[in-house]
């Protein structure tokens, strides 16, 4: 046998080791020993006896062959609301604060938060909980019935046991009313009962019970059942719960009905309203859904059968389909190009429009499909010129606001109302408004009348003439003056203008091709925070209006 040494062998050492192993395999020397003290079997292969190089063996063993052991795992569970012992008097240091028991902290306390803690009151100190570190398995850890306690589903069934007591109390009081309204029903009956009476009601409850929880879910509507005489499937067409077809009309003379098939072919209720009936007979069924069209099919085969025509819709079922749909197409070819003729030799197509083909909305041919939150989805935008509402009367007014103009001011044109809210007065606004006009106007030629005579009346003198005249070329001369200013202050405006205009397009510029984070930060604090009038202009006529829908808008 090998023995497992770190250092390499020698010639003797390694013949030394292979005497030995005969002789163990021989009988004639003892046997290896593991390091439990355990004896190993000499004629173990070497393959099997030697440990891999990563398990570090320094003696022979065979503990890297045995299944490596399970640790024993906990099969209990925590114990619900078990304590160590009695509470404490006075509050711990290191206690939750809360209740003041020392197995937990204050954030992660399961009692009802305190107005004041145990830690400033001393009240109502609650004992430690016990803490327990279970070491479950894999299976104990997923398992949703772990620690469950069947004792407390016996709630459940009591709740249940309850019901159906009452419910036997009560299906017996009416078995009693039934059985005492029939016993008084016969003249001179004695309203005494035996308690062989209640004995009998009360059997008589329990085969009912019986007879209604025999009723399972595979018993209730059963589709096939085996008759076991015969060893067959019987097939039951009807469902139990079903009104069979020969109860719907108890008259003798009504629709016919086979027990063999438990088939009614007619109505059995003619008369009544189709919407109202479950069953209208089993033809009612056979001439719905597209058995129309087969049977138009197997006319048209049989019609043209007849003229001599080579049509079996057996035999080639597509072929005469094929057949038949040419032949109706044909047919309403036929059929408007005679309509066609009439109308044209006679007229009146007008009178043949339906009144919802009259009154249709026009459709247009492009595509839109929008979200549930109004959002276009496929399409092109509807083009909105304007995002004021266009067209709005308000406060009954005839006209919108901002068709009439006075003064500088807007008003309405129905009634020349000036104030926006205003309700419309009509005509007779209208009318008082232009007699409002005419006063102002009588006023006003008074007042230049009366200055006019003022003036006419007033004697002056040669002096006071030489200083009017005087005066009057002062203020020629002022006028013109002030026009020289004028002038120049406004090349100044346009300079000053054309110069800011110039450097907020330079400012544009460089904004654009800057990273908007690069940017410095404008304070007031500078010295030339100060914003002029023709920069503020520059701004607003360059500045990009993205609210603007008139924006990006051509006039073709």
């Amino acid at each position: 046998m090998a023995s497992s040494i770190s250092h390499r062998k020698t010639r003797d050492e390694y013949k030394k080791e292979k005497e030995l192993d005969e002789a163990r395999k021989a009988g004639n020397a003892p046997a290896e020993l593991d390091e439990e003290g355990k004896e190993i079997n000499p004629h173990i292969p070497e393959y099997i006896l030697k440990a891999p190089w990563y398990l570090n063996a320094n003696k022979p063993s065979l503990k890297h062959q045995r299944g490596v052991t399970k640790k024993e795992m906990d099969k209990g569970w925590y114990l619900r609301g078990a304590t160590t012992g009695e509470a404490a008097s006075k509050f711990r240091k290191g206690a939750c604060e809360n209740c003041g028991a020392m197995t937990h902290k204050t954030k992660d306390c399961c009692e009802r938060p305190r107005k004041l803690g145990a830690k400033f009151t001393n009240d109502d100190i609650k004992p430690d909980e016990v803490i327990q570190k279970l070491e479950l398995d894999y299976d104990s850890k997923r398992d949703p019935y772990n620690g469950y306690d069947p004792s407390s589903y016996k709630e459940v069934m009591d709740i249940y046991e309850k019901a159906d007591t009452e419910r036997k109390k009560k299906k017996l009081q009416e078995l009693i009313k039934q059985h005492g309204g029939g016993g008084g029903g016969g003249g001179g009956g004695s309203d005494k009962k035996t308690p062989g009476d209640d004995e009998t009601l009360s059997k008589e409850l329990m085969d009912n019970e019986e007879k209604e929880g025999s009723y399972d879910s595979e018993t209730i509507a059963p589709i096939q059942k085996l008759d076991q005489k015969s060893r067959t499937t019987i097939r039951n067409l009807r469902i139990r719960e079903d009104t069979a077809k020969y109860l719907y009309n108890l008259d003798v003379n009504s629709a016919f009905y086979e027990p063999k098939s438990r088939s009614m072919r007619e109505n059995p209720l003619p008369n009544a309203n189709p919407n109202d009936i479950k069953f209208a007979g089993d033809n009612f069924a056979r001439t719905s859904g597209e058995t129309k069209e087969f049977r138009d099919l197997q006319r048209f085969a049989w019609e043209a059968q007849e003229k001599g025509q080579d049509v079996d819709i057996s035999s080639a079922p597509s072929q005469a389909a094929l057949l038949h749909a040419d032949f109706l197409r044909k047919k309403e070819q036929l059929k408007q190009q005679t309509r066609n003729q009439l109308l044209t030799k006679y007229g009146g197509e007008e009178h043949l429009l339906k009144q919802e083909e009259i009154d249709k909305v026009p459709q247009s041919e492009i595509y839109t499909e929008y979200s549930s939150s109004g959002k276009l989805i496929k399409g092109e935008e509807k083009i909105v010129k304007s995002k004021y509402e266009e067209d709005v009367f308000l406060n009954n007014h005839k006209s919108i606001w901002g068709s009439y103009w006075e003064n500088g001011q807007w008003g309405f044109a129905c009634c020349r109302q000036l104030i926006k809210n205003a309700y419309c007065t009509g005509e007779k606004g209208k009318l008082l408004r232009e007699k409002q006009l005419q006063q102002q106007q009588q006023e006003n030629q008074q007042e230049d009348d009366d200055d006019n005579t003022t003036t006419t009346t007033t004697t002056t003198s040669l002096l006071e003439q030489h200083l009017n005249k005087s005066n009057e070329d002062n203020d020629k001369y002022n006028k013109k003056e002030g026009k020289r200013k004028d002038k120049k202050e406004r090349k100044e405006k346009e300079e000053k203008l054309k110069k800011a205009l110039k450097d907020q397009d330079e400012e544009n510029k460089k904004s654009v091709e800057k990273d908007e984070r690069k940017i410095k930060y404008n304070s007031l604090s500078a010295d030339d925070y100060n914003v002029s009038e023709e920069q503020m202009e520059a701004y607003n006529l360059k500045r990009k209006r993205s609210d603007d829908p008139m924006a990006n808008f051509k006039d073709d």
